[in-house]
């Protein structure tokens, strides 16, 4: 277990996904599943050696590898270690990567209770789901984050559950898409059906295209062969794509991204770890914010015993990136008009 030691004098630092459902990998097994450990413990500032201090320990339980549940999980790191050498105590925690497979999470959650956790804090829906079948024998609290929408997710009024939520504004993102292509015609739909993340913003968006008479084109998958195929069924059919915070096609977003763009068609997405990887935009929240709100509260759960409602973060980030909208000459100035700031950002390599 790799160790943060850290001075208790020093100043403070950072602050500010029932049953499992059907899998999207069957190959991983629990000996697959991607395991590596931290700690951050307060230290004597004379000696160096480890103080007598209230000790938690932490399961960090990722989804899967992507760019947007990385960012997250690196965040809860930095925002645990900072507070443990704030109050002086010691906070071990454990990362746990499910590869994207039910089998594999379910077998991480029952690891997880076995060996007396006193938190878990799973990053994204089906994680989330997994960790709150694993912990309902123990009521062990279970702080999820990124959730889009938790009552769908069959995660609210569980009283051992709460959590952060991505929920995404999708009408701001059609307004974006018509801000800039106000002759749009055809919009293309581009998610899976296996996940739960996409099933609101995709009614929505029906919703809101019905309402203006545009027309829309669906396609979906559940695996990156899939996704890529399904992108690839929409080039010459539609004049922009939008995909929600959808993790399956995040998996495939920089190959999806470099498809549409070389096909002009502008690709509007839920979060910006697709923009980084090369979509061209999209309005939602700060996933480093996210990461840490989702630290605090599982902290705060761990001190008062308290479980709070689960909570919103703040979205109306509007994330553009500038390689891709020179590449489909694309003037975004109208997104200035909208509510919301403007950050520009360049694709990331990976």
């Amino acid at each position: 277990m790799k160790k943060f030691v850290a001075v208790m004098t020093a100043a403070a630092m950072l602050t500010s996904l029932s049953a499992c459902g059907a899998s999207a990998s069957t190959a991983s097994t629990a000996s697959s599943a991607a395991e590596s450990t931290a700690s951050s413990a307060a230290a004597d500032s004379t000696t160096g050696s480890t103080a007598d201090a209230t000790t938690y320990k932490v399961a960090i339980v990722q989804q899967l590898d992507h760019a947007s549940l990385d960012e997250i999980r690196t965040a809860i790191e930095a925002e645990l270690d900072a507070k443990a050498a704030e109050k002086g105590i010691t906070i071990e925690y454990k990362d746990f990567n499910g590869q994207n497979d039910a089998t594999t999470l379910n077998q991480i959650g029952t690891q997880v209770v076995s060996d007396g956790y006193d938190a878990v804090i799973p990053i994204a829906t089906l994680a989330a789901q997994c960790m709150a079948t694993a912990c309902e024998s123990t009521k062990t609290p279970v702080i999820y984050a990124a959730i889009s929408d938790p009552a769908a997710a069959d995660l609210t009024d569980i009283d051992y559950v709460t959590g952060t939520s991505d929920a995404l504004n999708t009408q701001s993102i059609m307004d974006m898409i018509f801000a800039v292509q106000p002759e749009a015609k055809t919009i293309g739909l581009l998610y899976s059906n296996s996940e739960a993340n996409s099933t609101t913003p995709i009614a929505e968006a029906k919703a809101y295209l019905d309402a203006k008479g545009i027309a829309y084109v669906e396609k979906t998958g559940n695996t990156n062969d899939e996704i890529m195929t399904a992108a690839n069924a929409l080039v010459g059919q539609v004049d922009a794509v939008f995909t929600p915070t959808d993790n399956v096609v995040m998996a495939a977003a920089a190959a999806v991204s470099e498809t549409l763009t070389n096909a002009g068609i502008p690709f509007y997405t839920g979060a910006d770890s697709f923009v980084t990887a090369g979509a061209f935009a999209t309005c939602g929240v700060n996933y480093t914010e996210l990461g840490t709100y989702t630290a605090d509260m599982a902290l705060d759960i761990l001190e008062t015993g308290t479980v709070p409602e689960y909570h919103v973060m703040d979205g109306g980030i509007i994330t553009v990136n500038t390689e891709t909208a020179a590449a489909l000459d694309l003037d975004y100035s109208a997104f200035n008009d909208l509510a919301g700031t403007v950050v520009e950002v360049e694709t990331t390599a990976e």
